[in-house]
């Protein structure tokens, strides 16, 4: 492979902060040297977060599907399953579509974690992709598939964080 070829397929996983922040630099990166990005959320809805805000003023397609509400493994519900499904399947689409040049599948390694969606479905989505089509996939406990699909991986840890001292979310900084 050439040095300027696409098509990498990168996962971004840990316990650590930044795995979205981290893939969206990336598409901030991509963007800026006019490559077409793309965003497709599992799991997430809403306008609130400020990357989200400053995508859409950049024109870089975002896409979402989730329910709105807080997902612990274990405690789905059907529609947290048919967003999960929807995404997955225009993910696949979007993937295959040869439209964009990098995609960004947002905490898809946590949809499989909770059993959203198939490690195998995912797995088959990225390798039917259009040749040259890079992919970040976010989001904790990625499983050993995909780390071994990829050609990157990069495992956030944790160290210190200020939730353990009680400091909450802040707007502009977590979210």
């Amino acid at each position: 492979m050439e040095g300027n070829e696409l098509g990498l397929l990168h996962v971004y996983t840990g316990e650590g902060k930044g795995k979205t922040t981290a893939a969206l630099g990336l598409a901030l990166r991509a963007w800026g040297h006019g490559l077409r990005v793309c965003v497709v959320q599992f799991m997430k809805r809403g306008e609130d977060y400020g990357e989200i805000r400053a995508l859409r003023r950049m024109e870089v397609d975002v896409f979402q599907f989730g329910s709105g509400r807080l997902i612990i493994k274990g405690g789905h519900c059907q529609e947290d399953l048919d967003c999960a499904c929807r995404a997955l399947e225009f993910a696949r689409l979007v993937l295959a579509s040869g439209e964009y040049d990098l995609v960004v599948l947002d905490e898809v390694n946590v949809a499989i974690y909770f059993g959203l969606v198939d490690c195998a479905d995912v797995l088959a989505a990225l390798r039917a992709r259009t040749p040259g089509v890079e992919v970040i996939c976010t989001g904790r406990n990625a499983p050993d598939e995909l780390l071994e699909e990829a050609d990157l991986v990069t495992v956030m840890t944790v160290q210190k964080h200020p939730y353990d001292d009680g400091l909450g979310a802040r707007k502009g900084i977590e979210y």
